[in-house]
């Protein structure tokens, strides 16, 4: 294990981060359980939610591409499924939306008591509170009636459609409840939020769990970012909360100090680097993965193109005829090397996986690359529930991957 200040090779960050990540821990043989996806939520600490469905939801994908098919329902009983005391999961501002442990709950307490203060948020919720604080309190009232509820069934006055977000004045006021903890997700309903108060539906061990300090609750978050990344930057360990400036350098600093984070220099990295003093350096691994736009390996893309010289863009709010690689694009992790993208979409009426264009990045042995990625994209076809993969001619690698049968 490198001490303080010491040398990295570019070859070792990659395999701490894949094994921080969970991609060195054994692929279960057989069904897939709770137990299972504990295990990937303790190395992510978050299941980061988006709306897109192209292909599957991004807070399902991470246990996907670390664990192979599985039933997705597990996700969600271990999220909306049963009572408080059995909830595992809740939904709250992490990285982004996400899904969290509910034990993290007291450590995010300092960002509610910010929205309630108004110091944090976005335009429209933030807006709302500031100029309709008894409207927002109305809306709080029906839901502690009414929920669990979504936001098209809850009537306050007259409903106008608002401006801010293209959302209704409703949905906004209860963006604002929801940043500020006042409810949070019952449950979802073709993806749309079911609103409801946190003491109906987190258990109460965690509502009575002690508050830390926002100090020590930042403190907490940085060592869970630093353990998730096993080696990373100082700007890489705020960004996986979305922490502060001020408030993560204090962070690192006090976690430094006490020796649990370690100074290293990363080959090629011009910032300084912290290792986490646990972080497993496995001599090799070996995994091949398709992974999701928003998975913790990738999802801060300057951190993705230093440790594996990939570069990555979402390219969906791109228009078409000016997208580079397509639409959904997910990286194909193959041993230690994002070797390959491929834009997927799950055409479920015709019941097949299409893969719209697929590319090799350069360097890679175009055959081995296919031959590995053929056998991931026959597993995320049977996943879905999709007979058949067709492979659509855009892209480098489409034809070295036909000559596989899928």
């Amino acid at each position: 294990m490198p001490g303080p200040r010491e040398r990295l090779s570019l070859a070792a960050a990659r395999r701490v981060a894949l094994a921080a990540q969970g991609f060195n821990d054994a692929v279960p043989t057989g069904v897939v359980t709770k137990r299972h996806l504990r295990r990937v939520v303790g190395r992510t600490n978050l299941l980061q939610m988006d709306s897109v469905n192209v292909f599957q939801r991004a807070h399902y994908l991470p246990a996907f591409s670390r664990l192979g098919p599985y039933d997705i329902g597990l996700v969600d009983k271990m999220a909306y499924g049963g009572g408080p005391s059995s909830r595992e999961l809740f939904e709250y501002w992490g990285h982004e939306a996400s899904l969290l442990p509910v034990a993290l709950h007291p450590l995010l307490r300092w960002r509610m008591e910010r929205a309630r203060n108004l110091e944090e948020g976005w335009g429209g919720p933030l807006r709302a509170m500031r100029e309709k604080p008894e409207f927002v309190a109305e809306v709080l009232r029906l839901v502690r009636e009414r929920g669990p509820v979504g936001a098209g069934e809850i009537r306050v006055g007259e409903r106008n459609k608002g401006t801010w977000w293209s959302w209704d004045d409703t949905k906004v006021a209860l963006e604002f409840l929801f940043w500020s903890g006042q409810v949070t997700t019952a449950g979802r309903r073709a993806f749309e939020r079911l609103y409801d108060v946190p003491q109906r539906v987190l258990p109460a061990a965690v509502l009575e769990a002690p508050t830390p300090s926002r100090e020590d609750a930042q403190r907490e978050l940085i060592r869970l970012s630093a353990r998730a990344h096993g080696v990373a930057t100082e700007k890489d360990l705020r960004d996986y909360f979305r922490l502060g400036v001020t408030d993560a350098r204090a962070a690192v600093a006090s976690l430094l100090d006490a020796g649990e984070l370690l100074r290293v220099d990363v080959e090629g990295w011009p910032q300084p680097a912290y290792l986490w003093p646990d972080a497993m350096v496995p001599r090799r691994v070996r995994r091949s993965a398709l992974l999701s736009p928003f998975d913790p390996l990738v999802w801060e893309r300057a951190r993705t193109e230093r440790l594996f010289g990939f570069t990555y863009r979402i390219e969906i709010y791109v228009p078409a005829h000016k997208r580079v690689h397509g639409y959904y694009v997910l990286p194909f992790l193959h041993d230690e090397a994002l070797s390959a993208r491929v834009d997927l979409k799950a055409d479920r009426k015709a019941g097949v996986l299409r893969v719209l264009a697929s590319w090799l990045e350069p360097g890679h042995d175009a055959h081995e690359v296919a031959a590995a990625l053929a056998v991931q994209l026959r597993g995320a076809a049977d996943w879905q529930g999709l007979s058949d993969v067709v492979i659509e001619p855009r892209g480098d690698l489409a034809k070295p991957l036909g000559t596989f049968r899928l």
